[in-house]
């Protein structure tokens, strides 16, 4: 099946696409290759549930107020529902709470994760993440220039979380503007990632959990360098056949709205997995991280996207290296070097 979009236009800042009544789709900026990410909003009965946030920059803030001023108010704002914890979702929840008193609602891991993070603020690189990039094949001047550099925090672009928030798990219904839809939770893009799907069939909050075009971004980082992600989503694309149908509605994290989801999920599996058959040839020879980018991207990376693809590249290795095809060993440079067994 080809994937259908059937809305033709896309929002523009403070200027939404009605999906439905009572449903408005809104883009926030994000200042990266993936330039945008897609936030909800539901007429909630007396008030609008918010579905993710963006970043928490003075310019997402300045773009929330002429949203609420121009399509939301005289009714508040009463919930905002968290797909997972990464500050491109989360990070106005906090202001969302603080401003508006909004109900915060969203995973206990994604909540733990994103409290703790936007606490941890550091101005030097940890000893933990240059021995992450070391052993990916960093040279010594590159990490030199990182010992040096302020690493980016969570912080950065992520308000303060509060204190409370309302927990949903694997299984439960929640009310959600006309429809009641259960949570259903996937891994590997990130923990505990929520996925909500309309009772009726018609429809799925779909997180970076499934998206069109592009692939979610599956990272081994340095909290956890041994980590298996892609295993963890492969599982949950398994998981989450069957609960949909090509004919639902996919509300994503980045992209446009589509119909599909069933083949676009069949076509990232077998998208990871031939990746994962060309590494594999790849490493007759013992090769670095970094050294797998082309392979595994097809181009070279830019500076910018560099943390991303070294974490996919990390992800796609341990993969292999947990299914004992390929082996680890470190050099004299303490740089990994992985090899098809």
């Amino acid at each position: 099946m080809t994937l259908e979009f059937p809305f033709t236009q896309k929002p523009q800042e403070y200027n939404p696409v009605v999906i439905e009544e009572g449903v408005l789709w809104f883009r926030l900026p994000l200042p990266m290759a993936l330039d945008h990410v897609n936030v909800f909003v539901f007429e909630d009965g007396n008030g609008w549930t918010i579905i993710d946030t963006g970043f928490y920059t003075e310019r997402c803030v300045d773009i929330w107020q002429k949203i609420i001023h121009q399509h939301l108010a005289p009714k508040p704002i009463t919930r905002v529902i968290i797909t997972h914890y990464h500050p491109d979702h989360i990070g106005m929840a906090g202001w969302f709470r603080t401003k508006y008193n909004a109900e915060i609602i969203t995973t206990q891991i994604s909540w733990l994760f994103a409290r703790m993070l936007v606490l941890d603020v550091q101005d030097v690189h940890t000893q933990e993440s240059l021995s992450y990039f070391q052993k990916a094949g960093l040279s010594s001047e590159e990490l030199e220039e990182r010992k040096n550099a302020r690493p980016f925090n969570f912080a950065d672009v992520v308000h303060t979380i509060p204190l409370g928030y309302n927990r949903i798990a694997e299984g439960d219904l929640i009310p959600i503007g006309k429809r009641n839809w259960r949570v259903i939770i996937g891994n590997g893009h990130a923990p505990a990632h929520a996925t909500f799907w309309a009772e009726d069939g018609t429809i799925c909050l779909g997180g970076d959990q499934f998206l069109p075009e592009i692939t979610p971004n599956i990272g081994v980082y340095a909290s956890e360098p041994e980590a298996n992600p892609l295993a963890d989503w492969l599982a949950s694309c398994r998981r989450f056949n069957g609960l949909g149908n090509n004919e639902t509605l996919i509300l994503p994290g980045h992209k446009a709205p589509f119909r599909g989801v069933e083949d676009r999920t069949a076509q990232l599996v077998e998208h990871h997995n031939s990746s994962l058959e060309v590494l594999q040839n790849f490493l007759s020879e013992p090769k670095s991280v970094m050294e797998c980018f082309e392979v595994l991207f097809g181009r070279r990376i830019p500076a910018r996207e560099f943390g991303l693809a070294t974490a996919e590249a990390y992800a796609h290795l341990n993969y292999l290296w947990k299914q004992g095809k390929i082996a680890r060993n470190i050099d004299g440079e303490g740089v990994y070097r992985w090899q098809t067994v």
